[in-house]
């Protein structure tokens, strides 16, 4: 099997353990604070006993240190809110959010970059439109904040890959990774007293297994396969992969869960719409060279 076939093949496998993690975020029973919490801790105390890790560290200037510490935080936001609009919805409705980062990513990241805005970009945004419409009119009303905290989500996904993107090369991803979760562990603790649910829970016997799936199954080993399958795929291709996250986690919610008897025909039309537009977005980028930022906290 050739470098490149193998590696397209990993990256699938990483973006099908990553449309898992709405369906995990539904069966844990705990809130998405401590859920967040637990999963951000198990990762990044992991990655501490990587010598590669420890290494970056000490090489690490303290104002970029800062700096993914900030990323981190928005990292945790991200999360938050994406399990946040799970339990106020749904698996499906969480990822059909997450679906929006491009469009989202087209305004944020030439403020960030500091580079001129694409008006292809724009445009791809402005499809969109209709099929968010299409999405809220086919929930019940009582996910509607749901969606808009999914959507809030979305939005901290493009402001925390902006930002990556802008620091990345600046030290190795598994250093980044760590920085980021560990900061984003110590921001959960220090929010959690604005919360009716403590950051630390203790979970019982079945969400402690699942949580180990999550942090490990779904974080860990994808994010190293991913990286490796980086150094053989084009830009182009890896996003055209990733994109299918939201495809697979509401393919996976309808036998998992059962989430097509909770949404309308409305709301898959609108998906459609959706991910159209966002499929189309990769186009405008051939030619570049993968990155890992986006792989940082996926």
């Amino acid at each position: 099997m050739s470098p490149s076939r193998k590696a397209h093949l990993q990256i699938h496998f990483c973006v099908l353990l990553w449309g898992f993690t709405a369906i995990l975020g539904k069966l844990i029973a705990l809130p998405a604070l401590p859920l967040v919490w637990w999963r951000m801790l198990l990762v990044s105390a992991t990655l501490l006993c990587v010598p590669r890790v420890w290494r970056g560290l000490r090489a690490m200037p303290p104002r970029l240190l800062l700096s993914y510490a900030g990323i981190g935080v928005i990292v945790a936001l991200h999360w938050l809110t994406f399990y946040g609009a799970i339990k106020l919805a749904n698996a499906s409705v969480a990822a059909t959010c997450i679906a929006l980062c491009p469009v989202f990513l087209a305004v944020v990241e030439p403020w960030v970059a500091g580079r001129r805005f694409d008006p292809r970009e724009l445009m791809i945004g402005a499809a969109v439109v209709p099929g968010v419409a299409l999405v809220a009119g086919g929930l019940p009303g009582d996910m509607r904040i749901g969606l808009a905290v999914g959507v809030l989500s979305a939005l901290f996904v493009a402001f925390f890959s902006a930002f990556n993107k802008r620091l990345i090369h600046r030290s190795n991803a598994l250093t980044v990774t760590c920085v980021e979760l560990g900061t984003g562990t110590l921001f959960l603790t220090a929010l959690a007293p604005l919360f009716a649910s403590p950051a630390f829970v203790l979970p019982g016997p079945r969400d402690g297994t699942l949580l180990l799936v999550l942090a490990y199954g779904c974080t860990l080993l994808p994010f190293a396969l991913a990286l490796a399958a980086l150094r053989h795929l084009s830009a182009f291709a890896t996003q055209m992969v990733t994109n299918l996250e939201p495809v697979y986690a509401i393919v996976l919610a309808i036998p998992l869960l059962g989430e097509q008897r909770e949404l309308g025909w409305a709301f898959y039309a609108g998906v459609a719409i959706i991910l159209i537009a966002v499929f189309a977005h990769p186009w405008l980028h051939r030619g570049e060279k993968a990155e890992p930022a986006d792989l940082v906290a996926p």
